[in-house]
């Protein structure tokens, strides 16, 4: 059993909390065992069974003991339509009765008069859990949108099986392929393929989060909360780059804060910007890691007449005008290791270079960019570069988009979630894969992966705020949500009993008997996502 030791008040309480899972231990008599102490609660929403002594908060800091009574600390997330003169900002969502708050941004008392799906819609986010297995979703609920009878399951749901994919727009080199990414020093998870202009990790895990040592499975909790929950957090690669990763901003390589991602590869931006470069310069190469152009011998050079310059490269020529590997990865030119763009060639063809030919070498971003005139000797000498040819590299520049972190929750919902939704949860499973379901996470969209069981992606940033937690399991909660049909929720066997109508589930909670009001904060929906019961199939 675990006892939390916090020395410091209950967070929260100067707001209303509510006892809401589904067991008697919330909102009634506490759970108790034969031989915890009678001052204490034990929490049974995680496999921690934590004992709580009054005014203290179970060790994720979610539950706590109020009197005797355990208690949810944070409160639910309700979305509702942006309406004209609201600012999109969380605000209070004040209990009924309960006098308006002193704050110009904060909600009117609630009346009831809003409660409508085609408005409002509960959220997974402080919703609680439904460990064990067998309980029903802490919130079942009924409404009306369009017109039709509605279900929505909500839960926060404990994610054992779960990681994060973090993009990372930069041509700068992070680490090698399958390099260990570490966390406080732990092992966190790996460097993955790169994909076309970003470098790919993967992080967090079941074998980190619960196959290693105890530290690295608190530590992996730990970044894969602050990364959920939009946090900055510095991160180490084996054999590579320190790295700062925030979702949504721009990510920090060694100290050093990227600014663009690539137009594209230098195969592609010898294409795209090979009639522009024509009649202003004799040779142009861009510098790729990856595959590095060289207009002349390209065929966007070939189809404009371009006559060759006589440029040798090293590296390994793929077809005409590309090369692979001239240089080893790196944080210099096009992600690169080099300095100096002339270190890449080899030599000029003698009778085919000439004195006075113009070279333009460019990085796949333009930050890096040098002119060149070969004198009698062919050898290239740099020279200011003519407003013209700058102009275009500028383009190169401005065709790049802004370097962004971008973080994507993947986790498998099998276990309590869909125990929590039916009886029978291979039908659930069908009934996603057959578009009767709409799976949200915090109300974002969630894509769902083809194949067995329910493997769903999310967009941290399309999140509300806090949306993830932790349990000392160690595993991470997260929000998810089902909406259906009613008709299609009775047909799958799912917990009819627990539904409870819109209106009466936000005035009395979730679980609760005893009718104290629900703790709750009230989001205007992003803008980018579409409203979670607006799923045409599932309303068709």
């Amino acid at each position: 059993m675990t006892e939390h030791t916090k020395t410091d008040g209950l967070p929260g309480m100067d707001m209303p909390v509510v006892a809401e899972a589904g067991s008697s231990a919330f909102g009634k008599a506490p759970l108790r065992n034969e031989r915890m102490s009678s001052a204490k609660v034990e929490c049974n929403a995680c496999p921690v069974l934590c004992q709580i002594s009054d005014g203290r908060t179970g060790a994720c800091d979610r539950y706590a003991n109020k009197e005797g009574v355990l208690v949810r600390v944070d409160p639910v997330v309700l979305l509702r339509r942006t309406i004209e003169s609201e600012a999109p900002v969380l605000v209070p969502f004040d209990r009924p009765g309960a006098e308006a708050a002193e704050s110009a941004d904060a909600a009117p008392d609630w009346n009831g008069d809003l409660l409508h799906s085609d408005e409002v819609f509960v959220t997974g986010v402080g919703s609680s859990t439904t460990y064990p297995d067998y309980k029903p979703a802490p919130f079942i609920v009924a409404s009306k949108a369009q017109g039709v009878d509605m279900v929505t399951v909500v839960t926060e749901g404990i994610f054992s099986y779960c990681s994060f994919k973090v993009k990372i727009d930069t041509d700068r080199f992070l680490g090698p392929e399958q390099a260990n990414v570490r966390y406080r020093g732990e092992v966190v998870g790996h460097v993955t393929t790169a994909e076309y202009g970003s470098q790919m990790l993967s992080l967090g895990g079941v074998h980190h989060l619960t196959g290693g040592s105890k530290k690295e499975g608190r530590m992996t909790a730990e970044l894969m909360q602050l990364l959920g929950n939009k946090k900055a957090v510095e991160c180490t690669i084996d054999g590579g780059s320190t790295l700062v990763i925030q979702a949504g901003k721009a990510p920090i390589v060694n100290g050093v804060e990227e600014q663009r991602m690539r137009v594209g590869c230098g195969s592609a931006a010898v294409g795209i910007f090979a009639r522009q470069f024509a009649g202003v310069a004799d040779e142009v190469v861009v510098v790729d890691d990856h595959i590095t152009g060289v207009l002349t011998e390209h065929q966007a050079g070939r189809c404009l007449d371009m006559a060759p310059s006589g440029i040798q490269m090293l590296g390994r020529k793929s077809t005409p005008g590309r090369y692979f590997q001239v240089a080893n990865p790196g944080n210099g030119w096009g992600g690169t290791d080099i300095a100096d763009p002339l270190a890449i060639i080899e030599g000029w063809e003698e009778g085919v270079a000439r004195p006075g030919l113009r070279l333009l070498m460019t990085s796949t971003t333009g930050e890096h960019a040098q002119w060149y005139v070969l004198d009698d000797a062919l050898k290239p000498v740099e020279q200011p570069m003519p407003p013209e040819v700058k102009r275009i590299v500028d383009r190169i520049g401005e065709n790049c988009e802004p370097s962004l972190c971008t973080v994507l929750f993947l986790g498998g919902a099998g276990g309590s979630l869909r125990a929590g939704v039916t009886e029978n949860p291979v039908l659930l499973t069908r009934a996603i894969k057959r578009a009767l379901v709409n799976v949200t996470c915090g109300g974002a969209p969630a894509y769902v992966w083809p194949g067995g069981g329910i493997t769903v992606m999310a967009d941290v940033m399309r999140m509300p705020d806090n949306s993830f937690g932790t349990v000392p399991t160690p595993a991470i909660v997260a929000p998810i949500e089902f909406s259906m049909r009613r008709d299609d929720y009775e047909a799958l066997g799912g917990h009819v009993e627990h539904i409870f109508p819109l209106e009466q589930a936000l005035a009395r909670g979730a679980w609760q008997e005893d009718g104290a009001p629900l703790a709750r904060q009230w989001l205007a929906v992003d803008d980018a996502n579409p409203w979670p019961l607006g799923h045409a199939p599932m309303l068709g």
